[in-house]
Parts: structure tokens; sequence; C-alpha cells
């Protein structure tokens, strides 16, 4: 037999113990790995997860189900975490190696931005080229095209589109090198 989701109203009318062991079983684990990455220990992210789900318990006859169970088992869960921060961990301050096993490994906004405008810079000298050294680097670069099919897009021949892609390419290293009033140079990062 299934068991009833525990989003409609079957979930949260039913028999109190019931759908409080249902949502324990369901959501735990979830709610404790969140506080487990806010708090930072394991005892304190036990002390919270119990807390957040007595303050469900508590909250449960309110959920008129306007957002998701998880999305509001969560918020319980932030905001216990918020208060208790505010309240016993003020000052807390965490050694660097508690810093360091959190470290985002993805590329940073700096990197990001970086590239964006390297890539403007970029775009904005292909556009300056001449229209058929334009066109060869917007079909072979841009569009993904092998030197064969773009000498049958432009209907040139394929030595034609590696000479236009090498003097492209030639003028493109000159433009990019050379530094301008209204742009940092590539080459200078």
């Amino acid at each position: 037999m299934k068991e009833p989701d525990p989003t409609g109203e079957e979930f949260i009318y039913g028999k109190a113990e019931d759908v409080a062991g249902q949502l324990i079983d369901r959501f735990h684990g979830r709610i404790y790995a969140f506080l487990r990455r806010l708090a930072g220990t394991d005892a304190d992210a036990v002390e919270l997860t119990q807390r957040t789900f007595c303050r469900v318990w508590i909250a449960l006859p309110g959920f008129a189900g306007k957002s998701s169970l998880s999305s509001w088992l969560h918020g319980i869960a932030y905001r216990t975490y918020i208060d208790w921060l505010r309240r016993e961990r003020r000052n807390q301050s965490m050694p660097d190696e508690w810093w360091t096993c959190l470290a985002d490994e993805r590329v940073g906004p700096d990197v990001i931005s970086a590239a964006r405008d390297d890539k403007s810079v970029v775009y904005g000298a292909v556009d300056r080229l001449e229209p058929e050294l334009r066109d060869t680097i917007h079909l072979h670069y841009y569009q993904g095209l092998s030197i064969e099919e773009t000498g049958k897009a432009l209907e040139i021949a394929s030595s034609t589109v590696k000479h236009r892609v090498r003097r492209a390419l030639e003028q493109l290293r000159r433009t990019i090198a050379t530094p301008h009033p209204h742009r940092p140079s590539i080459s200078a990062r």
C-alpha cells in the first residue's frame, strides 16, 4: 500500500503522531544535513534538528499548503538556526580548518567577470574584421563547423578557409595585444 504524499490534506489532517513520524522519516536527513552545513558541528546540528522538529510540531496545524512542505520545513529550520545563532553563538569564530573544508571549488565571480570581459574584447575584435574573415571565424569557431563545412557554407575551397582563419587569427592577435584607451588589454591580465 502506498503511503500518502505528505503534501496534501490527507497528510496534514491525519493523526498528529502519524504526521510527526512521517515528517521525521521523510525529512530528518535533509534537515540535519542543511543545519550541519550552517552550524558546522554534528552536535549543534543534532540540537538544531531537534529544535526544528519541535517547532514543526507546534506550527503544523497552521500549515496552509501555500508552499511545498519541504520549503516550509527548511524555512523553519533556517529560522531556528538564526535564532540559535543570535541567542547562543553570536560571536563564534570558526577555526581555519572549518573554513577550508567548506571551500567552494567552483569558479568565482571575479573569474567569470574577467572571462566575460575577455570574451567581449574578442567578440568585438572579430566583429571589426573585414567581412570575409569575420564570416569565416563565425562559422568555424562560433558555429562549430569544420573547415570543410565552412568552405561548403561559404562556397569556397577548404584551403581558402584555412588561409582566412590564419589571417583572421593573426589580425586578432595583433588587435587584442594592442592596448586601447577604452579597454584593458587581455595580455595585461
